[in-house]
């Protein structure tokens, strides 16, 4: 199975502009190359990871809409 990188998230995270994502889009291309439950596992994390406060400035939004649950990046100071 292929593990979450949190420290690798917030470091894409930090060259990224502000706004919504999917996790998928943080992730990358490989992402595709993912089977699907891990996507699932590795989503559960993500989202448990932001509720948690382990990256700063991302916001769940609630919401899902076309690819998976909305976040967004909005860096402290903006």
């Amino acid at each position: 199975m292929t593990q979450l990188d949190i420290d690798a998230l917030k470091s894409t995270l930090k060259d990224r502009t502000p706004g919504p994502f999917h996790l998928s889009e943080l992730y990358g291309a490989d992402w595709d190359r993912i089977y699907i439950g891990d996507k699932v596992k590795m989503g559960h994390a993500f989202l448990d990871a932001v509720r948690a406060g382990k990256l700063p400035g991302v916001i769940d939004t609630g919401t899902k809409k076309g690819g998976g649950r909305l976040y967004l990046w909005k860096p402290r100071g903006l």
